[in-house]
């Protein structure tokens, strides 16, 4: 008899796929949880995985969990196409890139409110005090600037999505010591039934650190943070169709460094603020959804030398949006919205700056075969200050099934957007600190355009694999001038990032999965010169084993990245060296109720760094336990 499998690569690699693996077992539940997995972050609106022509990734709180890193953004790092720069530990500055653009050119959310903090020079969302607190539930990342339903500005995005309560009173009280000094203490409590439900959550973190900075020889102390976040999520089922959500979030943190004032000092910290709320209403009408949202966020943010508060701001960002879809059939679906955002800054020269943005969008979604999947949209932004701009996206899918239950998902997608310059890089350039050539510069709005293909194949295992190729620029990109310090400048020209993702998922047998992702990422600024900060080549791969009775869970995973480059002033550009890095945790369930762990990180004691000047962490340890109730 014929080998069904090696029919079905034959047949692959015939029709022009990439991606062949052998099944070993059938297991149609684990095709279709894979396939028909239910994702959001493409429109707004819950859409099943095999009709989402872009590129997504998602994160379950198991994984989350399991892996156990403090930063968010270590957790992101592990997934394809994301690469993390930082200046030292947890709490110190951090940049996260989407195939290759800029940390401010990625959209983060948390549950429908965008942590996009207004006092940051690009308005960026600050991964810097983003814990990978007990209430994150899953985590969708979009891949590349096909995010127009978001906003224009979005390079990427981020969408994190908390736990809501159900069933009968319960929570879970966790701790966790270990490394530099590292203590942590998080605790939940929720509830829900038909009528309504809570959610609500603390986490407080404290560490000593390390000293960050190779140029402080003079104090070489350690650079500690501490980060206080608390949530809260209420829902009230009001009718069958119609649901009112309120949902708070507020981090104070406060991060030591060094090398801040005029003579240089290295006793600095910050002190950060940050409070989000959202009110939201969700409601169904026959083939009408409607959503309706207002949302706040507000930061103040204190640094201080030797003590003495140097530089001081705060700012705000309020949005009222709008989402509705019609489905006038099963084929159909049209996405609609309106949003408005206010934002503002008081600078620490008592500039007290502000802008309002206006924006429609409109998106088709249809199936125009039984397995082909179009979508294709539009959105108008009325910026303030820079005018009238209309950004596009379109997407396609086709999904071809095999009689075994496997899967091959063939995508492709197009987007544009634009960013306009921020308040802080507009006051800046106006400012008494910039001087020639950053004084006498204009800046005027980004754009931005980008494509990607790719193909997802779901075998009959439950095995993933995908392999994407991406390229992408930025026209006319501000970044400030390293070279002379001179403020804000803007290149006249195409940046590029371009490359190849490839991802995988494999269970062998029952217990075992090897999972992981591999980029290769070629940038280039206007001058033909790469992109700082950014490896050309990086990924993970990590091996999971879990018990037969599911107690005993293992994680090691092997980050490296390769190739990247700095900029120091006066210098130039230098290489950073290539790293390897190995992180290992492991978990055993007591009982149903109390559960150990362990962690290791930078398991081999690599010494590296991800920006000039600034030391990474060394071989680590710590240990925790969870208990629920």
């Amino acid at each position: 008899m014929t080998n069904p499998a090696l029919q079905r690569v034959a047949l692959i690699l015939g029709s022009g796929g990439l991606l062949a693996l052998p099944v070993t077992a059938f297991s149609q539940d684990a095709v279709d949880a894979e396939i028909d997995e239910i994702v959001v972050i493409s429109s707004k609106i819950a859409v099943p995985r095999r009709q989402v022509g872009v590129a997504v990734s998602v994160i379950d709180g198991e994984e989350i969990e399991l892996r156990g890193f403090a930063s968010l953004a270590d957790v992101l790092r592990t997934q394809p196409g994301v690469s993390v720069s930082t200046n030292g530990g947890v709490g110190n500055s951090t940049s996260l890139r989407i195939r290759g653009e800029e940390s401010f050119r990625t959209l983060a959310i948390v549950d429908g409110v965008r942590v996009s903090d207004p006092t940051t020079p690009q308005v960026g969302p600050s991964f810097d005090h983003l814990l990978t607190t007990g209430d994150v539930q899953r985590i969708e990342i979009l891949r590349g600037p096909q995010g127009f339903i978001y906003g224009a500005d979005a390079g990427g995005v981020v969408n994190i999505l908390t736990r809501s309560g159900e069933g009968d009173l319960g929570g879970l009280v966790g701790t966790e010591f270990g490394s530099f000094g590292t203590w942590r203490v998080d605790g939940t409590l929720a509830a829900g039934n038909e009528h309504g439900d809570f959610f609500v959550s603390a986490t407080n973190m404290e560490s000593d650190g390390f000293n960050v900075r190779e140029s402080d020889d003079v104090l070489m102390d350690d650079d500690g943070y501490d980060n206080t976040t608390v949530h809260g999520k209420f829902g009230w089922n009001a009718t069958g169709n119609t649901r009112l959500e309120f949902v708070v979030r507020d981090i104070d943190a406060r991060s030591e460094f060094d090398g801040c004032g005029f003579p240089t000092s290295h006793d600095c910290f910050s002190d950060t603020q940050q409070t989000t709320w959202r009110l939201s209403g969700n409601t169904a009408t026959g083939s009408f959804t409607h959503s309706l949202a207002i949302s706040n966020m507000s930061v103040d943010r204190d640094s201080f030398a030797n003590g003495v508060s140097a530089f001081a701001t705060a700012g705000g960002l309020q949005r009222a949006e709008y989402t509705g879809s019609f489905k006038p059939s099963q084929t159909m679906t049209l996405v609609y919205g309106a949003d408005f955002q206010k934002e503002d800054v008081l600078t620490s020269s008592g500039d007290d700056l502000e802008r309002d943005q206006t924006a429609f969008y409109m998106e088709y979604q249809g199936e125009l075969g039984p397995a082909f999947y179009l979508s294709a949209g539009a959105r108008y932004d009325d910026n303030e200050d820079f005018g009238e701009h209309v950004s596009i996206r379109i997407a396609g899918a086709y999904v071809r099934d095999f009689a075994d239950g496997a899967a091959l998902k063939y995508r492709a997608s197009y987007g544009t957007g634009f960013r306009a310059p921020s308040l802080f890089e507009i006051s800046y350039n106006n400012g008494p600190f910039a001087f020639p050539p950053a004084s006498g510069v204009s800046l005027k709005e980004e754009s931005s355009s980008g494509f990607d293909v790719g193909l997802e194949y779901t075998a009959a295992n439950g095995a993933y694999l995908e392999l994407s190729y991406f390229d992408q620029e930025i026209e006319d990109a501000i970044f400030f001038d390293l070279s002379g310090f001179s403020g804000y400048l803007q290149d006249l020209g195409t940046s590029h990032s371009r490359g190849i993702e490839f991802a995988w998922d494999v269970p062998l047998g029952d217990q075992w999965k090897v999972l992981g992702n591999l980029t290769w990422n070629d940038t280039e600024d206007t001058l033909g010169a790469q992109r700082i900060r950014r490896p050309e080549l990086f990924g993970n791969l990590s091996v999971r084993f879990t018990s037969g009775n599911e107690k005993f869970r293992v994680l090691g995973n092997l980050r490296t990245a390769q190739d990247a480059v700095d900029e120091i002033f006066g210098v130039g550009r230098v290489p950073l060296a290539d790293h390897t890095v190995l992180d290992f945790t492991a978990s055993y369930a007591l009982t149903d109720a109390l559960e150990v762990y362990g962690r290791m990180e930078n398991v081999f004691d690599a010494e590296y760094q991800e920006t000039t000047g600034f030391r990474t962490g060394g071989s680590a340890g710590y240990a925790g336990a969870r208990f629920r109730f």
